[in-house]
């Protein structure tokens, strides 16, 4: 069963109450815990969306994306990534990113924008 969205995200109790929303909106949410292997998860995975967290241990989300979109594999490359930051953050390749969402971040701002990436 192909994922409709996979998240990297280090932050236990923010990765489980994204799970929780996405999930009960009907979405496959899989989840990846640190940046090390987190682009060995998006091709194992081949998810719709990738949610990513730009402050990872061992490896940035800005490196993920990077390495993402440079990617030899157009499909693989083309994944919409919505990268999460913390609020006043700027991700050094947001403009990479098809989108950015501050934390703290409301719930129906989350269910919103997924929405409009996986349409």
């Amino acid at each position: 069963m192909q994922l409709d969205i996979l998240m990297i995200e280090d932050e236990p109790n923010i990765a489980e109450a994204v799970r929780f929303i996405l999930s009960r909106e009907g979405w496959r949410v899989g989840h990846h815990a640190d940046g090390a292997g987190g682009i060995e998860a998006i091709r194992a995975a081949r998810p719709r969306l990738v949610i990513l967290d730009l402050m990872l241990p061992n490896r940035s989300g800005a490196e993920i994306l990077d390495e993402l979109r440079d990617t030899a594999d157009a499909d693989l490359a083309a994944t919409p990534v919505l990268m999460l930051t913390a609020r006043g953050q700027s991700p050094d390749s947001g403009t990479r990113a098809d989108a950015v969402l501050a934390k703290p971040f409301e719930n129906d701002d989350l269910r919103a924008m997924v929405r409009r990436m996986l349409r």
